[in-house]
């Protein structure tokens, strides 16, 4: 996945959870952040950010914050929408015979519904559901970085999509280089901790996809799976 127009900037502050404001070339430019989480150890004032100017007629900010460099020299993509598109385009080298994005499934929309004929075996189906994470401390990765009953909610489709003969996989697109391993934030939401436990028992199947970062990129390089 690659951003046109990337735009190098400086932090400055972020007065709500949809905008902040960069310095560019001196000026104080208001932008939209693509993430509504905390970000609170990625956004801090002063730290260097890149913006893509999508153009699209009628936007009230004309950029799109998209990634950060943190204190400890690596570089976090933070757009919320990247993992979806990340996922689409790996599941695209993956030997699927089918992928449907956004698939209906009880009173959710899963991420993915996947097919692969397996011969005589039949069509072995799929649902994935895509969680991008962008909490990085001390080399381990964790999500969620705030509540998210939404999460919980999907976790427990998966669950039920298992029990159902579907092969279930949640997926963590780790926005970041270096980190190979996601862990449940129990601290900020223990009930995102109980529901992992839950699918573990179910047969849900955890995938870390790790990834390359570059302030116009970011890649999957590799899949890990976790349990």
């Amino acid at each position: 996945m690659k951003y046109r127009n990337i735009i190098r900037a400086t932090f400055l502050r972020r007065p709500n959870r949809f905008l902040a404001e960069v310095d560019m070339d001196g000026r104080t430019e208001t932008v939209h952040v693509k993430n509504t989480g905390r970000c609170r150890e990625l956004l801090i004032p002063g730290c260097e950010v890149w913006l893509t100017a999508p153009g699209t007629p009628g936007r009230k900010t004309a950029y799109d914050l998209v990634a950060v460099w943190k204190n400890n020299g690596i570089l976090f993509n933070i757009d919320s929408q990247a993992p979806n598109q990340v996922v689409r385009e790996w599941l695209a080298g993956q030997n699927y015979s089918r992928v449907i994005p956004e698939y209906r499934y009880g009173d959710s929309r899963i991420d993915f519904y996947m097919e692969r004929d397996t011969g005589d075996a039949g069509v072995k189906r799929y649902l994935m559901e895509v969680k991008g994470c962008t909490l990085e401390v001390d080399g381990v990765g964790y999500f969620p970085d705030a509540p998210t009953e939404r999460g919980v909610k999907h976790i427990r489709e998966l669950i039920k999509a298992r029990q159902e003969g579907y092969e279930a996989v949640l997926a963590f697109v780790i926005q970041m280089d270096g980190v190979t391993e996601v862990r449940p934030n129990t601290v900020t939401h223990p009930e995102f901790g109980t529901a992992m436990e839950e699918a573990r028992a179910a047969g849900v199947t955890v995938l870390f996809l790790t990834c390359h970062v570059e302030p116009d990129e970011i890649l999957v390089t590799k899949a890990i799976r976790g349990f």
